[in-house]
């Protein structure tokens, strides 16, 4: 577990960045990438008449060989489940836009990381067959224990000295893809963005690293096998039963806690998701989108966690990630509500409590989950 008062001796040494991403490497066209074989899946046509009515009951499955999401609570082919997922370090300053395939991910977390900068971690989990992931960044130790809550292969490019010498990418149970460990079989580069914004990787690439390497592609154990508590699709959670403690939410601003990117969300009541938009460049807001899929970010649920957060040197930070004494706030449905929440150890899941202390439902979907530092603040209407 990592603490603050466990990361302030290696102050000294968070001031020399050993291992971050260099901006160098080979370039390498992104159709000669490994093609191990991804999982096959079935087809999802209905092949007879209970199929068929399965899939117009949000409670059965699909098909045959399907289950719930751990991360999403939606239907997914058992053999996805079983494997690990993955956790891409991700930047999201407007030189680094756009990002590739991260509408994809599943979960997608954003902190601080230098001063008023923020990264962003995507937990992807059907990720073998994504051909262009990234661009990747260096990662810091409290996205680590963000990551071990899904039991993830890690992968970054690179990350400052401390987070080596406080054990936690060397720990015996971390397995990571490090860009600057292994570029050159794992990663590449593109020609049309400057260094360091322009290191790639794949699900092929990823998947020849685990192989290279000897770790597990399937879930080890560490984990708990239930980590959010959903809803049911059926009866999505609306927040009506908090009466007036729920309050209106249709645009989140993260503006005040996040001035570089300047994120806020739109609650689109059709469809019920909340969409991204962030700062692009020349003084422009708009929305926060997919290179690869040209989708715009979207979430069914979105967690705000206030953290106690200091600075150690050098404009870096170190989060308390193990608490059970911080607040936040839950969005869903155009509503939102305070909540407390708490992590007590490693490979625990961070739960969302209401303030009657009953774990939060989540709804069906993919979830946003903004870390700011307990004294920061935002706003929404």
């Amino acid at each position: 577990m990592i603490t603050i008062k466990r990361i302030l001796p290696f102050l000294l040494s968070a001031l020399l960045l050993a291992g971050c991403d260099s901006g160098t490497g080979p370039t390498e066209d992104p159709g000669s990438l490994y093609t191990g074989e991804k999982i096959p899946t079935e087809s999802t046509e209905p092949s007879t008449d209970t199929e068929k009515q399965n899939q117009e009951d949000p409670n059965l499955p699909p098909r045959d060989g399907m289950v719930r999401s751990i991360l999403t609570n939606e239907w997914i082919d058992e053999e996805i489940a079983e494997i690990r997922p993955i956790a891409v370090t991700i930047p999201n300053e407007y030189r680094a836009q756009p990002s590739y395939n991260i509408s994809n991910a599943s979960i997608l977390y954003e902190a601080k990381v230098e001063g008023s900068m923020t990264r962003l971690m995507a937990i992807f989990e059907d990720w073998q067959g994504l051909e262009k992931i990234g661009n990747v960044r260096s990662i810091r130790p409290y996205f680590a224990y963000w990551a071990f809550e899904w039991d993830p292969i890690i992968v970054h490019h690179g990350a400052p000295y401390f987070t080596y010498t406080d054990s936690v990418l060397n720990a015996e149970t971390t397995e990571n893809v490090d860009g600057t460990r292994e570029e050159e079989s794992s990663f590449y580069r593109t020609a049309d963005r400057e260094n360091p914004h322009n290191a790639f990787t794949s699900g092929a690439k990823i998947l020849a690293s685990i192989q290279k390497n000897h770790y597990s592609l399937t879930k080890r154990g560490l984990t708990p096998k239930e980590h959010f508590t959903f809803a049911a699709p059926d009866q999505p959670n609306t927040l009506t039963q908090y009466g007036e403690s729920a309050k209106a939410a249709t645009y989140v601003d993260m503006t005040a806690a996040y001035p570089l990117t300047r994120c806020y969300f739109t609650y689109n009541q059709e469809d019920g998701l909340y969409y991204r938009s962030q700062y692009l460049s020349g003084g422009v807001d708009g929305p926060h989108m997919d290179g690869a899929t040209g989708k715009q970010l979207c979430f069914s649920n979105l967690l705000v966690q206030r953290v106690k957060q200091e600075e150690i040197g050098n404009g870096y930070l170190a989060m308390q990630c193990h608490d059970t004494t911080k607040d936040g706030w839950f969005f869903t449905k155009g509503k939102g509500i305070h909540v407390t929440w708490q992590k007590t150890g490693d490979y625990e899941p961070t739960r969302f409590f209401d303030e009657a202390g009953n774990e939060i439902e989540l709804n069906e979907g993919k979830t946003m989950i903004l870390i700011i530092r307990d004294t920061d603040n935002f706003t929404f209407r």
